[in-house]
């Protein structure tokens, strides 16, 4: 899949450790202060929304499998998927939002991603982009009457004509939802 290769070759164009970075620093405070000031997002589309989640957090793209249905779930969780035998909860980010339940097709992607010490899959409609942005492009999230959009997102950046949403993983999906669904998969094997 196109998007799995922007990942590997953007971690691949990252300097071995030692080595000078592109601008010909050599490791050390100035690097570290330089690295630290810009962020890197894997951003993606649910519906005409653009959303993105740190690079450092995803672990995998892939395209969409079919999940195993777990009682007494969230509507918004679609199931569970065994990651190479790691049992990862499925989370639809429409449904999540309110905006109804994805009809998944092959064309819609499952983005994994580390939640803390958990991984979880975030089921959207495309991958978009691989976004580096300065610390000082990222902007607040405005006041809202509703809190909900505040609540599980970090920020936003303007990338020329369009806004992306930066999420807040930890928020968005809370530690005790990811832990019940994996537990409810481990009884289901039984």
């Amino acid at each position: 899949m196109e998007s799995n290769s922007l990942v590997t070759q953007e971690k691949n164009n990252l300097p071995a450790q030692g080595e000078p970075n592109s601008q010909g620093h050599p490791p050390g405070e100035a690097a570290m202060a330089e690295d630290n000031s810009h962020h890197q997002f894997i951003t993606f589309t649910v519906g005409d929304q653009e959303y993105g989640v740190d690079i450092m957090s995803v672990r995998e793209i892939k395209g969409w499998v079919e999940t195993t249905l777990l009682p007494n779930t969230p509507e918004y969780m679609r199931g569970v998927l065994n990651l190479r035998g790691v049992i990862v909860p499925i989370f639809d980010l429409r449904c999540r939002f309110g905006l109804g339940k994805t009809e998944a097709t092959n064309l819609h992607v499952i983005v994994i991603i580390a939640v803390k010490n958990r991984m979880v899959g975030i089921l959207v409609d495309t991958v978009s982009d691989i976004l580096t942005v300065s610390n000082s492009d990222i902007r607040d999230v405005p006041k809202m009457e509703t809190l909900i959009e505040e609540e599980y997102l970090s920020g936003l950046v303007t990338i020329e004509e369009r806004m992306v949403a930066l999420l807040n993983q930890e928020r968005l999906f809370d530690a005790k939802m990811i832990d019940s669904g994996i537990a409810m998969s481990k009884m289901d094997e039984t």
